[in-house]
Order: C-alpha cells, then structure tokens, then sequence
C-alpha cells in the first residue's frame, strides 16, 4: 500500500532503538524525510545509516528530548515544515507508592507528559496553517489497564492522554490528526531487562522468565518493533485522516477489554 508521504519532514524521537526505531524505519520505507533523535552517539548514527539506506535522508541529532535544549536542537534540525511527529521517552521507573515524592512525579510527568506536549505546541501551529499533519504519541498500555508498579508512568501518561483528547478535536478540522499508540510487551531491550528481572526474583532462567510472560499474552510471543512501526506508519498516511484522539493497544490480545 502506498501511504501517500513519500517527501514529508517527519520527526521521530529516542528513535535508535525498539520502538521509537521501528517506527522511523517504517517511515523511512514510505519515503519520509527524517529527524531522528536519541541520547548516544555511536546507537543513533547505526540506526541513521540503516535508514540512509533506504533512499530518504536523515539527520540525526544527539539530544535528550526530555530537556528544553534538546527539543530546541531537534526542531532547529527539522526546520520550519514538519509534517510528521512521533514522539517518544523512557518511561520512569517502577516502585510502590510510598517510594515517590513530589520530584519522582514531577520528572516523569516533564518527560512523559510535558515533553509530547511541548513539541506538539511547537509543530501544530505550522501544520494546520499548511493543512495537514500527524502527530502520533508512543504512550503505554498503562493508559488502558494501569499497571500497579508503574504508578508514576499511570499518572504521567493519563495526562498527557487528556490533553491529546482535547487537542485532537480541535486541530482535526484543519487536516491535522493526532492519536496514541499504546505498546504492551515487545521484544526491546525493556523486556530483556524484564525478563532478566524476573530471572532473578525468581531463581528461574531467563527463558523460563520470557515464557512465563509469553504465556500472558494470547498470540503466545512478544510483539516485534517492526509490527509497531507499520502501525504508527499507517497513522502517518494520507489513509489515516479519519482516524482523531485513539489510544490503539497494540498488545497481541494481552488487555482483555470490552469496549
């Protein structure tokens, strides 16, 4: 299928490795011109070569997205038209409640909240004057079914999930969509480290820990980058215009939910 964006400026953020760079790789096959950003050097510029490969050209920015220096640097980088945003940050740490103060919120609230919505500001003006964008938000499965451990990623993407809900349906009009990916569990390095968690707790091996998680998941296995990015590719595309304020699981069936 042609997604119809050959020649679009797209931004894909924390895009050397897992998701953020299977989204960038699926772009970068519908002919999208990219601004790749990540915190190391020597992963990024990899990842930029592969994409480079493909026929679009890429610009790769060493930035921590989650700082106000680093998105300057990666808008600077991109220019007056980006058409295309994808945006994307670690998520923070697990714990219990009772291990958080009030700056464990407000850093991940700046990065997983404050940050999409900062680039969103910035680009958003620039789209609906030219009349058309996309803008698609890597946030968690969390959003649907909160995970108990992950209270301060719950809290951090629950806001920025309202903000998008509102924001959608006022830019929608003007040929500009905005809409959310909700990853459960994908074969990154964030389910390794997992995994090798789980290993540990419970004195078992690793490929014992994977399959006790497999077993969670009804397609029976993690989900690939590239499935991820061929989604958000899609939200990307001229196909993709009806499509306002989504939080689309992307999961293999593990969120069991009615509506």
């Amino acid at each position: 299928m042609d997604l119809g964006i050959r020649g679009r400026k797209g931004i894909v953020c924390a895009a050397s490795k897992g998701l953020g760079r299977g989204c960038a790789e699926a772009l970068a096959e519908a002919g999208v011109d990219l601004v790749i950003c990540a915190r190391g050097r020597d992963a990024l510029e990899a990842t930029a070569d592969v994409l480079r490969s493909k026929g679009v050209p890429v610009t790769a920015v060493v930035a921590d997205i989650t700082t106000e220096d680093g998105r300057a640097a990666v808008l600077a980088a991109a220019g007056p038209q980006v058409d295309i945003l994808v945006t994307n940050a670690g998520g923070p740490p697990p714990g219990l409640w009772s291990d958080w103060a009030r700056g464990d919120f407000l850093q991940a609230i700046d990065a997983n909240m404050l940050t999409p919505i900062a680039l969103m500001q910035a680009v958003l003006p620039g789209m609906m004057a030219r009349g058309w964008g996309r803008v698609v938000n890597i946030t968690s499965v969390s959003v649907k079914a909160p995970v108990a451990v992950l209270g301060l990623s719950n809290a951090a993407r629950a806001g920025l999930t309202g903000f998008v809900a509102g924001t959608a349906r006022q830019v929608a009009g003007q040929g500009v969509t905005i809409n959310n990916l909700l990853p459960g569990m994908h074969a990154t390095d964030r389910a390794v480290a997992l995994d090798q968690g789980a290993a540990r707790a419970q004195n078992i091996s690793e490929d014992e820990a994977r399959a006790q998680r497999w077993a969670t998941i009804p397609v029976g296995r993690y989900g690939t980058p590239a499935e991820f990015g061929a989604a958000c590719a899609f939200l990307c595309s001229m196909h993709a215009g009806f499509i306002v304020g989504q939080n689309i699981l992307l999961d293999g069936g593990a969120t069991n939910l009615s509506m």
